[in-house]
């Protein structure tokens, strides 16, 4: 007991002996700076030291930005880009994705690999009378003649017509002789039309154009989505007036006839319609003669 005694005082003692830091000039041994210390109040120091400058680092690095110049972190605008970026990348993809339906949509009908359905011409505008029909409100005397004011101005007009027929009379593309009809059986869902060359081709109604490029078996092609869910399309042409997302009118010339493509004999319009899908016959809509 005695011992541990002994050895606990001589502990504290070497902690608590005094020791005398001093700083002299070299050359006349003057005292410049003395300061009194016990290994303690060192140990106490370097302690707190070690802790403020841990403390104040870890301050530097998260707050300041110098911790840019760290390995490992990244910069605020760095992630600012990549969030970006990364919003960017998931919105490309959907809209790549809607593309490729677009696209394959598009190409069932180049191609003809859609199921045929033959449609009546006097079903469909008796059908869109009974629309208009339900569609009816009550009209007092000014409104019935403005109504016959506006159709007697627009009963002339090519390309303003009423309600009722803007949607279903369609505009020939081009006249001339039919030298193959619609044929279900042998998968030609379309009329061709002897033209010469270079014939203006026109638009069969109001639309937009969603396609128009040159492709291998049909040449220069157009086509063109109207109203209700109508597609025409337009094949062999020698040259195209109109780009892809132009808005056209009936009656406006979006290409020039012509003989292009591998699946061609002569100068020719080859034109089909396409109702929600279905390939229709476009003799039951227009006369070509």
């Amino acid at each position: 007991m005695a011992k541990k005694k002994n050895k606990e005082k001589k502990f504290r003692k070497k902690l608590l002996h005094k020791y005398r830091l001093v700083i002299l000039n070299e050359d006349t041994f003057e005292e410049r700076f003395a300061i009194k210390l016990t290994r303690l109040n060192v140990f106490v120091l370097s302690t707190i030291s070690a802790i403020s400058l841990i403390f104040f680092t870890v301050l530097l690095i998260a707050f300041t930005p110098l911790r840019e110049y760290i390995p490992g972190y990244s910069s605020a605008k760095l992630k600012k880009k990549a969030t970006i970026l990364n919003y960017k990348t998931d919105s490309l993809v959907q809209e790549l994705e809607m593309n490729k339906r677009y696209y394959a949509s598009i190409r069932k009908v180049l191609t003809g690999d859609v199921a045929t359905i033959d449609f009546n011409r006097d079903s469909i505008i008796e059908a869109a009378k009974n629309d208009l029909d339900i569609l009816q409100v009550p009209t007092n005397k000014e409104d019935s003649l403005l109504r016959e004011k506006v159709e007697k101005e627009d009963k002339y007009s090519l390309f303003e017509e009423t309600a009722d027929q803007s949607s279903y009379v369609l505009f020939p593309p081009v006249n001339g002789t039919i030298s193959e009809n619609y044929n279900l059986e042998e998968k030609h869902y379309a009329v061709d039309i002897v033209v010469p060359l270079n014939t203006p081709v026109k638009a069969t109604a109001d639309g937009t154009i969603i396609f128009a490029e040159w492709t291998v078996e049909t040449g220069y092609v157009v086509i063109i989505e109207h109203n209700r869910e109508l597609i025409s399309v337009y094949k062999h042409n020698s040259a195209i007036t109109k780009s892809q997302g132009d808005v056209v009118k009936s009656g406006e010339v979006i290409a020039m006839s012509g003989n292009s493509g591998e699946l061609t004999t002569g100068p020719h319009l080859h034109f089909e319609l396409w109702s929600k899908g279905y390939s229709v016959n476009p003799i039951n809509f227009i006369n070509f003669q």
